[in-house]
């Protein structure tokens, strides 16, 4: 799925009146397949930017468009449709605390499905071993039939993940998805996304604290400041000095990342570029 953002403002939903934009003046594309990290400082903008994506946020200006289509100009039924192409997973997904996790991964698919075959799914599960395979991938089959409740802050995040993994969406936005997981999960986590974004030849856009994790998985990074693009490049371009403009107050916010990106506020010299493979 093709995207392209032109001079675009948006206000996040909870803002007081007479706060700025969230996002302002925004000029981003998006090519159908590629994979996007955005990183930035807090209040950067990089939540809302996911749910104007998501079409959960409708722009105050400027222009949005999917494959040259502006979503915000089509019918009501058009819409649903087209919403049923994105995938959100938020940082904190919104899971049922009493479904069983195989009900939870399988809800990717509803998009896809009628309302019959919904409500069936909810009581009977439609496909176990597809949820089974989703859930391996993040290393969690073994709780297929446990409940949401009696999950981790983490294992609750992947299930959250894997349903992008039987989502039937061509888009997928994925929102700090390793805020809860150790450093060996993350990596797997990442990995698998990536992987299986490339796979299903799917445009992933993802928001990211781990500057490290940008920059050795995704071929593209963007610098998001103040709601408006620092930098758009590939990722072996994102210098030291880039990054120490981009958190310049923020610094304390690249400590998820290896001393060499934590370290930017020193006065010694700095090497030209870093970047994790």
């Amino acid at each position: 799925m093709d995207i392209e953002l032109i001079r675009l403002d948006a206000r996040h939903p909870a803002a007081r009146e007479g706060m700025p934009p969230a996002l302002r003046g925004l000029d981003l594309r998006v090519g159908s397949g590629e994979q996007v990290a955005v990183i930035g400082p807090s209040g950067a903008g990089k939540t809302t930017l996911l749910q104007l994506l998501a079409c959960a946020l409708k722009p105050s200006a400027g222009e949005l468009h999917f494959d040259g289509a502006s979503p915000w100009q089509l019918p009501v039924a058009d819409l649903q449709r087209l919403r049923g192409q994105l995938f959100l997973a938020p940082q904190v997904p919104p899971l049922p605390p009493r479904q069983r996790v195989v009900t939870a991964v399988l809800a990717g698919r509803l998009p896809a499905m009628g309302l019959l075959a919904s409500l069936r799914s909810l009581i009977y599960p439609s496909d176990i071993p597809a949820a089974h395979e989703a859930l391996d991938r993040f290393d969690l089959a073994d709780k297929l039939f446990a409940r949401v409740d009696r999950l981790s802050g983490g294992e609750r995040q992947r299930v959250g993940l894997s349903r992008a993994l039987l989502s039937p969406a061509r888009l997928w936005l994925i929102d700090e998805p390793l805020s809860a997981l150790d450093p060996s999960r993350s990596r797997m986590a990442i990995e698998t996304l990536v992987n299986s974004a490339r796979e299903r030849r799917a445009t992933l856009v993802a928001t990211l604290h781990q500057v490290d994790v940008a920059l050795a998985h995704f071929p593209r990074v963007v610098g998001l400041r103040d709601g408006a693009v620092a930098f758009d490049l590939p990722s072996a371009e994102v210098t030291p000095a880039r990054l120490a403009a981009l958190y310049a107050q923020f610094e304390h916010e690249l400590q998820a990342a290896p001393p060499i990106l934590a370290d930017l506020a020193g006065t010694g010299p700095q090497p030209v570029v870093m970047h994790c493979r």
